[in-house]
């Protein structure tokens, strides 16, 4: 199989990093932080979630957020939507791409989305069809694709049928999401494969957390089998619900400097992503 020798950087730290951060970090520099990465280089960033704030008050304000930024029109600000509500105050605040995550395990499906698989998939339908029928792109994540902290390992082809399944709902793309970080580069392999045989890969991405310092690893097996599409956090943001203490989502500036060693091409200034991990860094009151 050849390998592609541009890699699309998907950055996730303004939502899914931010909103397993301890501290709240403010509108304004929410916005700063997602123009640098624009500057940077990156086009496509995540910039929120229209969630209730009771449950996850790091993102309340992504209106705000939204309403702050005016990016090209080569740069996509995906937002995630959990329901017909979220998506309905996401499209009254502009956006024009929107996300969904499900779960390959019931019991993370039943914990985290509170509705059993099935139910979730039906809502999911629902929101999909009707972002598509307003205009909007949709984005779907596949979460717990190798592992789950309730079930253990999950098998490569009931990540690979929800791949598939939401993609035949209409998302343009499907990120596969190694949610614990507790993947290997054969474990990773394994559910790629499997979701191969059912969605092409240029539908596809990958979104390693690196709780088990394996997250390069299985980014450069996951380009080997013909992924393109990879997900990362500046700064490491997020952390790991899972593992109190261990390293979360894989970091965008350590991403983008192995993909550069490999003579990939990103597009993006490590320079300038340096400045956007120096900014966060500060707001978050970090020293490394």
């Amino acid at each position: 199989m050849s390998i592609a020798h541009t890699i699309r950087v998907v950055e996730v730290g303004p939502r899914d990093g931010l909103q397993n951060e301890a501290s709240i970090v403010p509108v304004a520099a929410r916005i700063a932080l997602i123009r640098l990465l624009i500057d940077a280089g990156l086009k496509t960033v995540e910039a929120g979630s229209f969630v209730s704030p009771r449950w996850v008050p790091q993102m309340a304000g992504t209106d705000r957020v939204l309403a702050g930024l005016d990016p090209d029109g080569d740069v996509a600000l995906p937002v995630l939507v959990p329901n017909l509500k979220g998506l309905e105050a996401a499209r009254a605040a502009g956006a024009e791409t929107v996300a969904v995550f499900a779960a390959a395990t019931e019991s993370f499906s039943r914990a985290n989305l509170n509705a059993d698989r099935a139910t979730a998939m039906g809502r999911f339908a629902e929101v999909i069809a009707a972002a598509m029928a307003g205009g909007a792109r949709v984005r779907g994540y596949v979460s717990c694709a190798v592992h789950c902290p309730y079930e253990g390992w999950v098998a490569p082809d009931a990540a690979a049928d929800l791949a598939a399944r939401l993609v035949e709902l209409g998302c343009y793309e499907v990120s596969l999401c190694d949610t614990t970080g507790q993947g290997t580069p054969e474990r990773a392999e394994a559910m790629i494969s499997a979701a191969l045989a059912r969605v092409p890969a240029a539908r596809l991405a990958v979104h390693f957390h690196d709780t088990g310092g394996r997250a390069l690893d299985n980014t450069e097996r996951a380009i080997e089998q013909g992924i393109t599409t990879v997900d990362s956090a500046i700064a490491g943001l997020g952390g790991c619900p899972y593992s109190p203490g261990a390293a979360g989502n894989l970091a965008t500036e350590k991403l983008v400097a192995r993909l550069t060693a490999l003579g990939f091409d990103t597009g993006i200034d490590l320079s300038a992503l340096g400045r956007a991990r120096d900014f966060i860094r500060r707001e978050l009151g970090r020293t490394h």
